[in-house]
């Protein structure tokens, strides 16, 4: 989540700064789906399936004891929810889900799904991100999955007695607290600069890397990745 957030934040210091970043994570290829199975999508699904299925026997009682750390633990709950949801959504709404043409075309695309093109990586990002609605969901996504991060590190620290005394949960507190605050500073401004991006003037520079970059044959043509100058393809104009 920390490298996904400052990626995007990237975008503050202009298209080009953005499309780099995305053209790194893309030279991995064909490796790319691995890394992001084994160390995203795997771990997420993984750790969202386990804490609703952990879910199902906690009880709050915050209407009983009225104490920070039970409302904390509500919290927890509430905000792991929002964030895997959020996640799904996200996930759907700028890649669609899954890479088959049949499903882009006819299943995520009808429902507003894919959006994101890597090629076009700033553009698309803040058509994505049109209108009220969408940016508002972000926001509160981006949030809950902070929040979640943020006071899970707390705990993790209680459960692996990293900090037991007063003093050190206080200090563990303060710590989480900033870290928590600092990640929530990075993604609204990287929200932020998805909603500033001068779209035309981003989709040139886009276009002009690309060509760059196909030229020297470090990108290959692949239409869902690009916004092509005449539609959603690399083919030329008739």
């Amino acid at each position: 989540m920390a490298v996904h957030l400052s990626v995007n934040a990237s975008v503050v210091d202009g298209p080009a700064t953005f499309q780099r970043a995305v053209f790194q994570i893309h030279s991995l290829g064909n490796l790319l789906p691995v890394v992001e199975w084994a160390f995203i999508f795997g771990p997420i699904l993984f750790h969202g399936l386990l804490g609703l299925w952990i879910m199902r026997g906690g009880m709050a009682n915050t209407g009983t004891y009225r104490y920070a750390n039970n409302y904390r633990y509500f919290l927890q709950r509430i905000s792991g929810i929002l964030a895997f949801a959020f996640i799904i959504w996200h996930v759907f709404h700028m890649h669609g889900w899954f890479p088959f043409e049949f499903w882009r075309d006819h299943v995520a695309a009808p429902f507003g799904g894919g959006q994101f093109r890597p090629y076009n990586a700033a553009s698309t990002l803040a058509e994505a991100m049109a209108g009220v609605s969408v940016p508002v969901l972000y926001a509160l996504g981006v949030l809950a999955c902070v929040f979640h991060f943020a006071n899970g590190l707390w705990t993790m620290g209680i459960t692996w007695g990293l900090w037991t005394s007063p003093n050190g949960q206080r200090r563990a507190t303060g710590l989480c607290a900033l870290a928590g605050l600092a990640l929530a500073v990075v993604g609204l401004t990287a929200l932020g600069g998805a909603l500033m991006v001068d779209v035309p003037r981003a989709r040139a520079i886009e276009d002009a890397m690309y060509a760059s970059r196909e030229a020297a044959h470090e990108v290959s043509p692949n239409k869902h990745k690009r916004v092509g100058q005449y539609g959603d393809t690399d083919a030329p104009a008739p």
